[in-house]
């Protein structure tokens, strides 16, 4: 009689899944870097109200948090080359099929979608600084670039360093709908283990003990950051002492 469940089927697919824990965390981090440039500059446009492009940025921002990652892997995956080939041919040129790798694809869709939600975080991040200490750093001639190096990123960091995290644990999570683009990623190849073996049960155990596991060292790694980002109030009330009687 088969058995309901085997948990010895659930280990040895581990290591065979774990093969492509690398395509996972390169998607990731890959779409991460590019999410936090775009997301910045998005929470830069509007928090320094720049017309028009404050607006283009708002609509950027509801569009893409209002609609569902998958659809816009997929508008990425078919409409990127679609809108190639169409330019192509508006100017002349000789247009080859898209030889471009659906991880490419991916990597730009994971990426859009994650930055809008960084864009808030950042947005409320800096809402967060103190005006005070970038009005005092102007008065004594520090330009908003030296003054967003030394005052203002610092302190938006130890604010959004939380959300970063989520954010970064939940771009892990959705590197799983990749398949869509045709990346053979953990939970692609664990669907072929499962079209292989019809132990499709034993599969997403596995893949959920994976995922749990990842995110549970990223957490760790988080809340191990944010300790040694954080001052306790007694001891920088003694360096503010120590600095004004010159110690």
């Amino acid at each position: 009689m088969e058995k309901l469940f085997d948990f010895e089927a659930v280990l040895s697919q581990l290591p065979e899944i774990l093969k492509y824990l690398p395509t996972t965390l390169i998607l990731a981090v890959s779409s991460m870097i590019i999410a936090l440039i775009i997301g910045m500059l998005l929470a830069l446009i509007k928090t320094k109200n720049i017309p028009v492009l404050k607006q283009i940025a708002g609509v950027y921002i509801s569009l893409i948090r209002g609609t569902p990652v998958i659809v816009q892997l997929y508008i990425a995956y078919f409409g990127i080359p679609m809108i190639t080939k169409y330019i192509y041919q508006q100017n002349g040129w000789n247009y080859q099929s898209s030889t471009t790798s659906g991880f490419v694809y991916a990597i730009i869709a994971l990426s859009i979608n994650e930055s809008a939600y960084i864009a808030e975080i950042f947005r409320g991040a800096l809402a967060s600084v103190n005006v005070g200490q970038i009005e005092a750093a102007s008065a004594i001639g520090m330009t908003y670039f030296q003054t967003f190096r030394r005052i203002i990123f610092p302190e938006m960091l130890s604010v959004a360093l939380p959300g970063l995290g989520n954010s970064f644990i939940g771009l892990i999570k959705g590197t799983s709908l990749a398949f869509v683009c045709a990346v053979v990623e953990m939970t692609a190849q664990g669907k072929i283990i499962g079209g292989r073996t019809y132990r499709y049960f034993e599969v997403y155990v596995s893949l959920a003990i994976i995922y749990w596991v990842i995110t549970f060292v990223i957490e760790q790694g988080i809340r191990l950051i944010e300790k040694k980002m954080q001052i306790p109030d007694q001891v920088a009330k003694v360096e503010i002492f120590e600095d004004e009687r010159g110690v």
